[in-house]
């Protein structure tokens, strides 16, 4: 005696085990098919890219600014915390990569979250000698305008025309953001 048919959900008629295997090999065929099409159509450049929010901010130094006043350049916006392990780990990184761009139009805002101290970041930005822009968000105004961000660090990449190109999570790897930092900056 054979094994018995598989039902699968609500269906009247059961799937017979030997075209289990065709209908599981067709939807991975299809899923495969469907995954290189987005990866091709995402990576193509001819995806729409969300726009950045204009979300005001206050650098450490008393100057106020709009993040659409950086559009032209392109801008890497870090939400970080100063009690964040990862957050400081990755400085060094941040620090070396607007180093190697900053003459080429590239700009870094670093934007504190709205629980850290303004005097633990002031501090930890003389002391590091950040080279960007550093912003206390202490209404956690930055931080909804960009999808009420609360785990750090978080990152964006903005090209210059204003879109959102890409979402860090945790430290991004550097070499790969560098390599995207030189081709956004070489588009027009």
């Amino acid at each position: 005696m054979g094994r018995p048919p598989l039902i699968i959900g609500p269906m009247t008629q059961p799937i017979e085990t030997s075209n289990r295997r065709q209908w599981l090999q067709r939807g991975a065929a299809l899923a495969v098919g469907t995954a290189t099409w987005t990866t091709a159509a995402l990576s193509s450049g001819c995806s729409r890219r969300d726009p950045a929010p204009d979300a005001p901010f206050v650098r450490l130094d008393g100057s106020s600014s709009r993040i659409a006043e950086l559009r032209g350049k392109v801008l890497l916006v870090n939400f970080w915390a100063t009690s964040c392990a990862t957050c400081i780990a990755e400085m060094p990184g941040l620090i070396d990569t607007h180093q190697r761009y900053k003459a080429r139009g590239y700009e870094t805002l670093a934007v504190a979250m709205s629980y850290d101290p303004p005097a633990y970041v002031a501090n930890f930005a003389e002391r590091r000698q950040l080279p960007f822009s550093v912003a206390i968000d202490n209404t956690g105004v930055i931080a909804r305008a960009f999808g009420d961000i609360r785990l750090t660090p978080t990152t964006f990449l903005i090209d210059k025309r204003g879109g959102i190109v890409k979402r860090y999570v945790g430290a991004p790897d550097f070499a790969a953001l560098n390599k995207l930092v030189e081709e956004l900056l070489a588009e027009a």
